[in-house]
């Protein structure tokens, strides 16, 4: 395992440089100091998608970048490979562990098996993996979400603002996990203003037919959805969800948007006025906190939960015109205290 302690070399240049793994996809890696005798730390692998989606994968980089100019230490961050199996991710992984990275996190539950796997092989490397819950080992940390809260935000928000009783869910591939999206909005609907429908689609079965990665599939799929008279539509599919933005943007009806605050995205600056909020879970935070709990010599394992009382997901106010509804935000903090005191038990599925 690397140092826990380490004196930085104050004033030194940042490297940036990038390199090839092979059969691992594309990685940069970045160093604060030319004398870091190879004190490596955090090290991510992006989930489908890769870097630049404006959503989940940029708030794990957000993550990694806030660890590095903390810690003063070594990054990496790899970019997924079209078609690759759960052989490849373990390879990537397990090449991040034997360079010295720690810790090493997948974004996605994707990398499920690769992670237990490259942990079983690195037991002295901690991981970590984003959005599941099923790997119980001592050096594996399940950063996971309960996105079903912020989702019935979400849902409370739409049946404020809709004018035609009619809001869209649009998930980016039909997974247990999305559906948690789903039921908490759809439930945040019906519990604010049981006469709103709510229309629902999924664009893939799997992520590999490209449900998180298409914005032209979220971009038909809303268009479908607004003929159906749907004027606010949330969206929990990853890049695809542009293209979501992108369609409420041109029909000038409301977009809700997902994992990070979408409104300040500036790959979205052009649809911004469109974006109502966002559902967010804070997986910048989640990276942070695993990287400074090694860097602490107290490494998280186990399940390790963000939900609305721990402040880890929540609905952004960046738009003006929703921070400003004082009915409408009146309407969310009320929802908000009853979940986080129990009284409102928010469905998963």
């Amino acid at each position: 395992m690397r140092r826990i302690s380490r004196i930085t070399v104050a004033g030194a240049a940042t490297a940036s440089l990038a390199l090839a793994l092979s059969a691992c996809g594309g990685t940069s890696t970045s160093s604060s100091s030319s004398e870091s005798k190879g004190d490596k730390g955090l090290a991510i692998a992006y989930d489908v998608g890769g870097k630049g989606d404006q959503s989940f994968n940029d708030a794990a980089y957000a993550g990694l970048e806030q660890a590095k100019k903390e810690f003063g230490y070594e990054t990496a961050d790899v970019e997924p490979t079209e078609g690759e199996t759960d052989a490849d991710k373990e390879q990537r992984l397990a090449s991040l562990a034997k360079q010295g990275y720690n810790p090493v996190i997948g974004v996605g539950y994707a990398y499920a098996a690769a992670v237990k796997g490259a942990a079983e092989k690195f037991p002295d490397t901690t991981f970590g993996i984003v959005d599941d819950a099923t790997i119980e080992a001592e050096n594996v940390a399940d950063l996971v979400f309960s996105e079903e809260q912020a989702s019935y935000l979400a849902g409370v928000a739409a049946a404020k603002s809709t004018r035609t009783d009619t809001v869209g869910f649009v998930g980016g591939v039909d997974i247990p996990l999305i559906h948690k999206f789903q039921a908490g909005f759809e439930q945040g609907v019906k519990d604010t203003d049981a006469k709103v429908k709510v229309v629902s689609q999924y664009l893939t079965q799997t992520a590999e037919e490209g449900g998180f990665s298409s914005p032209d599939k979220g971009k038909t799929a809303a268009e479908g959805q607004i003929e159906k008279k749907a004027d606010v539509i949330y969206a929990a599919a990853g890049l695809s969800g542009q293209g979501v933005i992108e369609a409420a943007a041109a029909n000038k009806v409301w977009a809700i948007g997902v994992d990070s605050d979408q409104y300040r995205q500036e790959a979205l600056a052009k649809y911004k006025d469109s974006i109502l909020t966002s559902a967010m879970k804070d997986v910048a935070k989640a990276v942070y906190n695993l990287a400074k709990s090694v860097e602490d010599g107290k490494p998280e394992t186990g399940i390790v939960r963000g939900d609305l009382k721990t402040g880890e997901v929540s609905l952004s106010n960046s738009n003006p015109k929703f921070a400003d509804d004082a009915e409408l935000q009146k309407a969310i903090e009320t929802a908000k205290e009853k979940i986080v005191s129990g009284e409102i038990k928010v469905k998963s599925s």
